[in-house]
C-alpha cells in the first residue's frame, strides 16, 4: 500500500477521494465509513470536537494497521483520512474506505481497523461541550468511557 492512502488533513474530508483510492475492477465491495461528529455524548451537549495528532507517526501507524488488515482479512486495499483541528457537528472527523472482492471481508476489516486506530494511532480527541472541554481516551480506553463514568459518579 502507498502512503497516499493515509492522510491527516485540517480541512473537510472529501470522501470520494478516499473511496477512489481503494476502488478497482477486482473489488465487488467498497465500504466507506464516515466518522461524523455528533451533537451529544451521554448527557452532554457537544459543541464541536478538536483533534491533535503526531502526524508522521499517525500516518505510519495507519499504514501498519492497514497492512495487518490485508494479512487478517481478504481485502484488496484500505485508505483512511483523519481530520485534525476543530471539527464542527455534522462534519467528518474520519473517513475509512476498504475494498475487497466480497462484502464480508470489507465490513469486517473496516470495523477492525477503526477499533485498532482508536487504540494504536497517536490521534487525540478533545470534546468541547456546554460548560467546558475534556481530552478523551487512552490506549486502554480510547473513547474515554471510564473517564466519563468516573466524572458522573458522586
Amino acid at each position: 500500500m502507498t502512503t497516499e492512502r493515509f492522510r491527516i488533513v485540517r480541512d473537510p474530508i472529501d470522501a470520494e477521494v478516499v473511496r477512489a483510492a481503494v476502488a478497482g475492477p477486482s473489488c465487488g465491495a467498497v465500504v466507506v465509513f464516515h466518522g461524523t461528529v455528533r451533537n451529544r455524548t451521554d448527557d452532554r451537549v457537544v459543541e464541536h470536537l478538536e483533534y491533535e495528532a503526531y502526524e508522521p507517526m499517525a500516518i505510519k501507524q495507519m499504514q501498519l494497521l492497514a497492512d495487518a488488515m490485508l494479512d487478517t482479512h481478504a481485502i484488496a486495499a484500505l485508505a483512511c483520512t483523519h481530520r485534525i483541528g476543530p471539527v464542527p457537528i455534522g462534519e467528518d472527523a474520519m473517513v475509512v474506505a476498504v475494498a475487497s472482492p466480497h462484502r464480508a471481508a470489507a465490513l469486517a476489516a473496516t470495523g477492525d481497523f477503526i477499533t485498532r486506530l482508536k487504540q494504536d494511532v497517536p490521534i487525540w480527541k478533545k470534546e468541547h461541550f456546554e460548560g467546558g472541554a475534556i481530552w478523551l481516551g487512552t490506549p486502554d480506553d480510547p473513547q474515554g468511557e471510564r473517564a466519563r463514568q468516573a466524572e458522573s459518579t458522586p
